[in-house]
Formats: structure tokens, C-alpha cells, sequence
């Protein structure tokens, strides 16, 4: 039932959160007021170079997890900035977890030998997470999450998203069915530079969650698309597959039509990684640093549209978040099931260097 929605600029332009947030207002019937959020790339540019830790904690601002979190970062990092995010409590939102903010790089020396940057803050949200009392909203650099409960548009007042720009932006209406509304528990969901919006139903979470566990991958934020993160990032970062044999692996083609096929390297990625198989009705849109995918589970049980218009791309559970952004578009499509929709950021963007995306 949940509302979705993606803009991604390829040639860097910034736009402000104000934009994102009437195209999922307008969704609102997709939501039931248990949850709301957004994921925005490019907002932190003086800070481009450190990792962009958005941490909630529960119990408010003289909660013990604090110090705890802290003293643990400053053991195993270099914290250049902190400061708590600004919030704007209303009457439709009163008063949520504190968050706070930390522009960080890991201690070189502390890494242990093979021992990936990025797996080192993998490890290091894990950690957090598992303290109790605190988890890590998002963890890239350059971007940042900001979610909550309540409808987006409440959500987007209390951060006061309009306040922040990005070249790529998603937002998230939640309506949960089987999960606690909680303000951990709404969209996206992330690991580094990797967000996830979601909507549908996950119904492999059980064999999911265990086969991430094997690899450093825990689940603490009670809500079963927090998997979809964790299961890109293994696959692509850790294991090196491309984008489509990613998507593939989430959403694979029946055994029958692999076998009428012939084809071998499906056959392969379907016998290796079975346990990363995402089984339900979904449809997702997936954003990390180098780009975008929008991906819908092999029967399409959940509406996805997307668009093209110049250099944005648009991708929505209804087509008229899509209209309001952008009313003429050059291409408008519903992609088929297990057919992902994948946009590359040309590395200019993502450096900073906006106008040589236009090259």
C-alpha cells in the first residue's frame, strides 16, 4: 500500500526538499500516519570526503546511549563536525528521538589487514545499532536520511527538509501491515551510501536475516525492508556483481524459464545465492552514490511508473507525483516485473564537479 517516489538529476542539479515533498503528499492515501521519510545525495558538500552518520537516540537528549555512542565513535574514528540536526516539533508531529549528526573518518591504523574503509563502517553501525537505545539512520557520505513518524509532509516540516539540497532525493508514505510503526521502522532504510524505499511485503525476511547474519548483517530496526539494503550492499560492494545480476539475484526468473533459457550465468547466481532471493510482492527504489535502481518483484505486485525528462529520471507508485514534478516528460513506462530500471550518476556528480556531467 505504501507510496514511493525518486527523483534523480544525472547532470547534478540541486533542487531543495520542497519538491519532493508535494510529489509524495499528494500520496497521502497511501499512508496511514505511521510513518514518513527521505534520502537526499549531495546535501553535505563541505563534508563530501567523511562518512555522514545521522544517529537517533531514543530517550531524548540526556539519554545514556549517547555517551555510550560517542566514546565508542571516538575510539574508532576521527570525528571532524557534531551537532544535532535541527527539528521543528508540531502539532502533528510533537516531539520524536534525538538526533544528532557526525562528520567522521575511521582511524587507518585500527583497520584490520584486508579489512575494507567500508567494512569498517559497516562494522561500526552494527555495533551501534546493537547498543540499544541508539541506531544509525544513515551512514554514506554526501547524503543523509531524515524519517520519522507521521505522514512525509509532517515529517518534511519537522526536519524542515526544504532547508536541504541534493542532485537525488527518494520519499517514503508508509502504511505498515505486520511492523511497528516506530520512528527506527520508518523509510529509507540504509547502509554507507545505499537507501531504500520499499513497498509491499518481504516474505523471505526470515531467510534473508540469516543469511546476511553470516556476513556481519544485523537486523535490529524491527521492519523486514531493512534487508534490501544490507542484501545491495553484500552483493555489489562486497561480492562485485554488477547492478543487473544484482537486481537478478533479488528478483530472478522462475527455474523454468532459466532452464528454456539455457542461460548459465543465471543459473549460477540463482544456485549461489538462493538465501538473497527477495520473495513477496515489492517495489523499490533503490539509490546509492553512483546511481539509482527501481525494481519491481518478478510478478509486479506493486505499482511502479517511471519517467524521463532531459536529465531527470522519476520513478513513483503513482503517476501523478510524476505529472506535478514534471507535467511534459519524454518517456513515461510501468517497467515489467523483475525488470529493473537502472540510472548511472556520472562520477563528475558524484565528485562534485556538477558541469562536467554535462560533457
Amino acid at each position: 500500500m505504501c507510496g514511493i517516489v525518486g527523483i534523480i538529476n544525472t547532470d547534478g542539479t540541486l533542487i531543495d526538499g520542497s519538491f519532493i515533498r508535494e510529489a509524495i503528499r499528494i500520496q497521502r492515501d497511501r499512508g496511514n500516519g505511521l510513518g514518513g521519510g527521505f534520502a537526499v545525495y549531495g546535501v553535505y558538500p563541505g563534508n563530501r570526503d567523511k562518512y555522514a552518520f545521522h544517529i537517533m537516540y531514543e530517550g531524548g537528549r540526556y539519554s545514556p546511549a549517547i555517551t555510550a555512542v560517542e566514546n565508542y565513535l571516538m575510539s574508532k574514528t576521527n570525528i571532524y563536525q557534531s551537532e544535532q540536526i535541527p527539528v521543528y516539533p508540531n502539532d502533528r508531529v510533537p516531539r520524536g528521538p534525538y538526533f544528532k549528526r557526525y562528520f567522521l573518518k575511521p582511524i587507518e591504523e585500527f583497520l584490520a589487514p584486508e579489512q575494507s574503509e567500508e567494512d569498517y563502517i559497516v562494522e561500526i553501525v552494527m555495533t551501534i545499532n546493537k547498543m540499544g537505545g541508539a541506531y544509525v539512520v544513515s551512514s554514506g557520505k554526501n547524503m543523509g536520511v531524515f524519517k520519522g513518524v507521521g505522514y512525509p509532509e509532517d515529517i518534511a516540516d519537522y526536519f524542515r527538509i526544504e532547508q536541504y539540497k541534493g542532485y537525488m532525493w527518494t520519499a517514503h508514505n508508509r502504511f505498515p501491515t505486520n511492523t511497528p510503526g516506530w520512528w527506527g521502522g520508518a523509510h529509507p532504510f540504509t547502509i554507507l551510501d545505499k537507501a531504500v524505499v520499499h513497498n509491499g511485503e518481504i516474505t523471505s525476511y526470515g531467510t534473508n536475516v540469516r543469511w546476511l547474519e553470516m556476513y556481519g548483517y544485523y537486523c535490529m530496526l524491527k521492519t523486514d525492508t531493512e534487508v534490501v539494503s544490507y542484501i545491495y550492499d553484500k552483493l555489489t560492494r562486497k561480492d562485485g556483481l554488477a547492478s543487473k545480476d544484482a537486481c537478478f539475484v533479488m528478483a530472478p526468473s522462475l527455474w523454468e524459464e532459466i532452464d528454456r533459457t539455457g542461460d548459465k550465468k543465471r543459473q549460477y547466481l540463482r544456485q549461489i545465492y538462493g538465501p538473497a532471493i527477495i520473495n513477496g510482492p515489492f517495489g523499490i527504489v533503490l539509490t546509492h552514490s553512483d546511481g539509482a535502481i527501481v525494481l519491481n518483484d518478478r510478478n509486479k505486485l506493486r505499482p511502479v511508473v517511471c519517467a524521463k525528462a532531459g536529465a531527470t529520471w522519476y520513478a513513483s507508485s503513482e503517476e501523478c507525483s510524476i505529472r506535478l514534478l514534471s507535467p511534459q516528460v519524454d518517456e513515461i513506462w510501468s517497467p515489467r516485473g523483475g525488470e529493473p530500471v537502472i540510472v548511472d550518476i556520472p562520477r563528475s556528480v558524484k565528485e562534485g564537479r556538477p558541469d562536467e556531467a554535462h560533457g
